[in-house]
């Protein structure tokens, strides 16, 4: 399939190009998963043509070739810092509907204004889900998507500190309305309180104070809302993925086998509830020594795309433990944004390339 793509995309010009996008090095990270295609088109650096009918031409050609369903092109920059975001396509182009099978989950678009939403979870703490979820975000933010992030964690909301939040937010005609930070809004039960108070609840208040940061949160349109999820698969966890409308969910994971058990259980959660698997990641995968750059699996290596071969979903990435990415989510400062043209950065770019193949918003 990646083969044909290229040779329609061969036939895609533009004024100010010198070549075709293909033959002139511009395509990169063609993703296809079951009729869906998305793609890269990288503008390069002092590129000063109109964007939108290169863009929709790519589209085109693309969707024409058969067995394609829906078609999204990212186009991205040479140099980040240059590329004007709102450039690319907020939603997927999509050729046909598929027809629907049994599916347990509330009905989509019962939040009003909200396309897509996408739980990224954990079977257990302290594997990286917060650090990956926000990262995830603002990745899926950088190919042109409307982002909101939820902290759904109420016991440990890690949000707040890793996206440098401090403001609390305002409540406006019986709606809380969201903070905003990197080009994402951004709501959490930790902006709310002190950081150093504890949530000391019951469940079913947890449950109860979830409900309202989903439904009367002013989120306005957003293409895709990250839940970043609470770790486990207690009553909780249960709960939100029976009440709110996921369209998918991301599975975090170290490669360690006490980790992985957990995931599986985290796994088979969400299948039971009819909620679609988009990937798993290995998050802390290995080590990168600072000063001679040698790589030691400390949890071992591999595990979680192991895993993710048995059971038959795809694998999104692994990702190293590295200073950089604790030093910048400590400083609130994501790795995403705060080194984007870094090999770690383009790990999260892949996922959120990844993730944006499955996702499809309505309209």
């Amino acid at each position: 399939m990646k083969d044909k793509i290229l040779e329609k995309l061969k036939t895609v010009t533009a004024t100010g190009l010198k070549g075709d996008i293909v033959s002139l090095g511009l395509i990169s990270d063609i993703v296809v998963n079951e009729g869906k295609v998305i793609f890269s088109i990288t503008v390069p650096e002092g590129y000063t043509g109109d964007l939108q009918p290169l863009r929709e031409q790519a589209e085109k050609v693309v969707a024409s070739i058969d067995g394609v369903d829906s078609v999204l092109v990212a186009l991205t920059a040479e140099r980040a810092e240059q590329f004007d975001p709102t450039q690319q396509p907020p939603k997927l182009t999509r050729k046909k509907e598929r027809a629907p099978g049994p599916d347990l989950r509330p009905k989509q678009g019962s939040i009003p204004g909200v396309k897509t939403i996408l739980a990224v979870a954990s079977g257990k703490g302290g594997v990286g889900k917060s650090t990956t979820a926000v990262n995830l975000a603002l990745a899926l933010r950088g190919l042109g998507m409307k982002v909101g992030l939820l902290d759904a964690d109420v016991y440990g909301p890690s949000i707040p500190r890793l996206l440098g939040v401090e403001t609390r937010p305002e409540i406006v005609d019986d709606r809380i309305k969201p903070l905003e930070a990197f080009d994402i809004e951004v709501m959490s039960m930790g902006m709310l309180m002190d950081e150093e108070s504890p949530v000391i609840w019951r469940g079913p208040m947890v449950v109860s104070a979830l409900m309202q940061l989903v439904h009367e949160v002013d989120w306005g349109n957003l293409d895709v809302l990250v839940l970043d999820m609470p770790p486990g698969t207690g009553d909780t966890q249960l709960t939100m993925a029976q009440q709110v409308p996921l369209t998918g969910a991301v599975i975090v994971s170290t490669p360690q086998d006490l980790a992985l058990i957990d995931a599986r259980k985290g796994l088979k959660m969400f299948k039971n509830v009819d909620v679609p698997i988009f990937g798993i990641v290995e998050n802390m995968s290995t080590f990168i020594c600072p000063h001679c750059g040698e790589s030691s699996h400390i949890f071992g290596n591999g595990g979680a795309e192991d895993e993710a071969r048995k059971l038959q979903v795809p694998f999104l990435g692994a990702v190293p433990l590295h200073m950089d990415i604790r030093r910048n989510s400590d400083d609130g400062t994501p790795i995403v944004v705060s080194q984007p043209d870094g090999p770690h950065a383009e790990i999260y770019r892949k996922m959120a390339l990844k993730v944006a193949a499955q996702l499809m918003p309505e309209g």
